[in-house]
């Protein structure tokens, strides 16, 4: 997971060069970004199933292959359409082949630790470009943005390959030891039956669950899309905080707790329960965005109160899988992430357009703002009142189904 977050976040890096060494305008560049990240989501019940039948270490290891390739192929790019097949279509592909098989083999290894391993793989996604963005940043710098994607395709791509060999199937729960089996929490109910991806498509739960994350995807990318806009309009980006400029200063905070949520959040479902976890994050990120809005020429706050914003709104990359998997159980797991996973596809293509678009109109933060609190608080709300209520009624009717057969 790591060795594929580069390709998302330091994105950025390469769109001033590219724009300059391809000729062209800034959105024709911007479409590779978006190509990629298309396809990363909603490939994903695709590459859930190729995963299931041919195995992780296979699949994981093509997508690394395609992930660091994609880099190489788009250093020696001439043309826009040489550009969107490496860095996009190749990119895309890789990157979303190896997120969801990771997540789906995590939620299949750890039934008793759930929400914490599918938070720590996430956490790696969020982490990784840490260690790349200073290093590449540099090579940019001294060396060309070609010799960069070069360097660090090659690198990233051998890592990736390298890690997947040492992945393998997750034994079936009818192979774990009962130990594991009973650990989990009694606030966590887990499901009998194995869904397939047709059985689930058809049931109210996994339609709210897709709603509930396609919400909080769209309102955390309003605000990941938007933050130097708005930090620039409240006046607040170039002030001084801690000796260090407001807006790079929360950009980093950001992404530290965006990274650190996923366990942390992930490990406190596994004993209070996934909706009572979610009930709290959301509400927290919702409060977060009010204050931010109240103090919002007041840049301390800013800073402050943007790393909540994100530590409110990462965690979902942990509770909704884990979610997902103790509702429809662990057979279909990766295929049946890949659907839910969309979700994130529709916040994507959503988020940044429609907040820009409201901007527009409005000439103001504020519609974004309310619009981002009201999902944050309406997610919040269908998680403790709805999901959880009809969660109990399924695993009411699945035990029910299975009296019978154990008399």
């Amino acid at each position: 997971m790591m060795s594929i977050s580069s390709s998302q976040y330091v994105w950025t890096l390469f769109v001033k060069p590219l724009q300059s060494s391809l000729d062209t305008n800034l959105a024709a560049v911007q479409v590779t970004f978006s190509i990629f990240v298309v396809l990363q989501t909603w490939l994903s019940p695709l590459q859930g199933v190729l995963i299931q039948k041919f195995g992780p270490r296979l699949l994981i290891s093509a997508g690394a292959i395609l992930t660091g390739g994609s880099w190489v192929l788009a250093a020696a790019a001439h043309d826009l359409a040489g550009l969107y097949l490496s860095y996009g279509v190749m990119g895309g592909l890789g990157t979303g082949i190896i997120y969801v098989g990771i997540v789906g083999l995590m939620v299949q290894w750890f039934p008793d630790k759930r929400g914490l391993a599918t938070g720590l793989v996430a956490a790696g996604y969020g982490f990784g470009a840490i260690l790349t963005t200073f290093p590449i940043a540099s090579m940019i710098k001294s060396a060309g943005y070609a010799h960069a994607l070069t360097v660090f395709g090659i690198i990233l791509g051998l890592v990736g390959l390298v890690v997947a060999q040492g992945l393998r199937r997750a034994p079936k729960s009818s192979e774990l030891p009962a130990s594991v089996i009973n650990a989990s929490s009694p606030a966590i109910s887990q499901s009998t039956r194995h869904y397939t991806s047709k059985e689930m498509l058809k049931t109210p739960v996994f339609w709210l669950l897709f709603v509930m994350m396609a919400m909080m995807s769209t309102g955390g990318l309003m605000v990941i899309s938007q933050m130097g806009a708005f930090a620039k309009d409240f006046g607040v980006s170039d002030v001084l905080v801690f000796g260090l400029a407001a807006l790079p200063l929360a950009l980093s905070i950001d992404r530290f707790t965006n990274g650190l949520t996923r366990p942390f959040f992930g490990w406190v479902s596994d004993h209070i329960g996934r909706e009572n976890t979610m009930a709290v994050a959301f509400m927290l990120e919702a409060i977060a965005i009010v204050m931010m809005l109240a103090f919002r020429e007041n840049a301390l706050a800013f800073v402050l109160l943007s790393g909540v914003v994100f530590f409110g709104w990462g965690e979902i990359f942990s509770l909704f899988p884990s979610t997902l998997t103790d509702i429809f159980g662990t057979g279909n797991a990766t295929t049946n992430y890949g659907f839910l996973y969309m979700a994130q596809g529709v916040g994507a293509i959503l988020g940044a357009p429609v907040a820009a678009l409201l901007h527009e109109a409005a000439h103001s933060w504020v519609p974004i703002f309310g619009i981002v609190t009201v999902m944050d608080v309406a997610t919040a709300l269908l998680a403790f009142f709805v999901l959880k209520s009809w969660r109990k009624r399924m695993v009411t009717a699945e035990h029910a189904e299975m009296a019978p057969a154990l008399a």
